[in-house]
């Protein structure tokens, strides 16, 4: 049985916790919080401890699933937690991949453990595929669209600036542009072309609602290169019409084959109820593969790229050639 352990007991730990849950090859040891662990009540009555217990580096688990926002959490916390334990993942700020891929290699490496990031379905799953119809179709051009969905990291980066109670943030395709790429006609779109995001926000009472819209719009590699609509909304509005948390999209690539510029058009796309909870199923199914690799002695940070799909399967070789090759 592979231990695991999760950090993070938000929407993104409580569908790890599922996903954990039901594998039968995984126990769930603990779950780790940064509140008062007898304030935090999970579903699968597993044990729930403090980070300070995480911090001794000596818990009886052998991957830790992080679940934090990748806005402040994970930036601090994957490489201070790959330097005592294995962990995963699912930062989503693609611009900062490269630097937080490099203060995990340097914690994980040091230690003889894996940190594997940016595990999820975009970046993750979303990536595989982009990497895999380009390999196989070199003259194209690959399109990724989100949604329409709840982005649990931009939402979450709402959350942060003062004043603000809660948030959904919806990313939205423009739906000329997706007409355009599925037609094959490669077009060249900017990213205001290709999406738009529209944001819920509840505000304390007597909130600068000017500067937080101003925050929100201006914010780098979140809302400053998109039309953003900022609608402030009371509690009430946004339980009743926001509670749920969708979303899904497609990357599509257009290529060319042959002398005669044969064309061809891959898509890969998702449409789910739960993002957290599809995102908790692949951090799951990654962290079987991590606990694999390291006890054949990998070390050091690793993406989505760098793991052979039979790693992620809890179903033999054998089986996996008889079945599903």
């Amino acid at each position: 049985m592979i231990k695991v352990g999760i950090l993070g007991y938000g929407n993104l730990g409580k569908g790890a916790e599922a996903a954990v849950t039901l594998s039968e090859d995984m126990e769930l040891k603990a779950i780790y919080t940064r509140r008062d662990p007898k304030s935090v009540t999970v579903k699968s009555n597993v044990t729930v401890k403090s980070t300070a217990d995480l911090d001794t580096g000596k818990e009886d688990i052998d991957v830790l699933i992080i679940c934090g926002g990748s806005a402040t959490d994970l930036p601090e916390m994957t490489p201070k937690y790959a330097a005592l334990y294995n962990v995963i993942d699912s930062f989503d700020t693609h611009a900062r991949i490269p630097e937080h891929f490099a203060n995990v290699e340097k914690a994980a490496k040091s230690a003889g453990k894996i940190g594997l990031i940016s595990c999820g379905w975009d970046p993750g799953m979303f990536s595989l595929n982009r990497l895999y119809a380009t390999s196989i179709l070199p003259k194209g051009e690959a399109y990724t669209f989100w949604g329409k969905g709840v982005s649990q990291g931009h939402s979450d980066a709402i959350r942060r600036i003062e004043g603000v109670v809660d948030a959904r943030q919806y990313t939205i395709p423009v739906p000329e542009a997706l007409q355009r790429v599925r037609n094959g006609e490669n077009p060249t779109l900017t990213t205001r072309e290709k999406h738009t995001r529209e944001c819920f926000v509840v505000v304390e009472e007597g909130a600068d609602k000017a500067r937080i819209e101003k925050e929100i719009k201006e914010m780098p590699n979140y809302f400053s290169d998109y039309d953003t609509t900022v609608n402030f909304i009371s509690a009430e509005e946004l339980k009743k019409n926001h509670s749920g948390l969708p979303h899904g999209g497609s990357v599509i690539y257009t290529g060319e084959t042959g002398f005669e510029g044969n064309k061809h058009v891959i898509e890969y796309s998702l449409n789910l109820d739960s993002n957290p909870e599809f995102t908790g199923a692949v951090l799951t199914a990654y962290a079987r593969a991590i606990y694999r690799l390291n006890a054949e002695g990998v070390t050091g940070a690793k993406t989505v790229f760098d793991i052979a799909p039979a790693y992620l399967s809890p179903i033999s070789a054998d089986e996996l050639r008889a079945h599903f090759l």
